[in-house]
């Protein structure tokens, strides 16, 4: 489920990037290293949709926590708060879905500031909603930490096993922005149906388990 949670987090990064202003939705250091590139250059639209994407993914980290909380002593596997932080950011993109299908898919200026901002505001939602779970490292978003645990576990000889994980989320994040990509250019009227889905069946898949995922004894 974090996979896909990866997944999404890299197909809505590609529509942020591609159709949305040139900025990303949930990478922030590319967000500020733009900003500060866009303020050097005097490119006055990078400038806004950056800082715009950075303070609604703060904005959705800070309603993320509040929601979700923080790990605690005996929680379950997978904490019924988590599931309420994504159905939350699953409003947060249903919102920005009616709004880009009322444009057919084509957002003027001011629409794409808008929508790229509720998108990073529901992967800020996200980011901290998975921080929930405790796991050191585990992360949907931000994923240079996790791609330089890979290889340095892998030089120092550790076995496969323990860097499985890792690189599946990696490629979930990977495959997302690719799927994202062929929806920008061949289909982009289901982009929203394509990131709501990815969130709906976490959710669903979650509901239907929960009395499997109690606390490890």
């Amino acid at each position: 489920m974090v996979v896909l949670l990866a997944l999404n987090s890299g197909l809505t990064d590609a529509a942020g990037y591609l159709a949305l202003g040139g900025a990303f939705s949930s990478v922030m250091t590319g967000n500020m290293v733009l900003l500060g590139l866009s303020v050097g250059s005097a490119a006055g639209t990078l400038v806004l949709h950056a800082g715009a994407a950075v303070l609604a993914f703060v904005c959705g980290c800070a309603i993320g926590t509040r929601v979700a909380g923080t790990a605690r002593a005996g929680d379950p596997i997978w904490p019924r708060a988590v599931t309420r932080a994504l159905v939350l950011q699953a409003a947060a993109v249903g919102i920005y879905a009616v709004a880009w299908w009322g444009t057919a898919g084509q957002p003027g200026p001011a629409l794409q500031l808008a929508l790229l901002a509720l998108n990073a505001l529901a992967l800020g939602v996200q980011s901290s909603a998975v921080q929930r779970f405790g796991v050191p490292g585990l992360s949907t978003t931000y994923l240079t930490g996790t791609l330089t645990t890979v290889v340095i576990r892998l030089i120092s000889g550790r076995p496969p096993r323990e860097i499985r994980h890792s690189l599946v989320i990696l490629m979930g994040l990977i495959t997302g922005a690719v799927i994202g990509t062929l929806l920008v250019v061949h289909a982009r009227i289901f982009l929203p149906a394509a990131q709501l889905g990815l969130l709906g069946l976490v959710v669903f898949r979650v509901a239907t388990r929960d009395s499997e995922l109690s606390p490890v004894k």
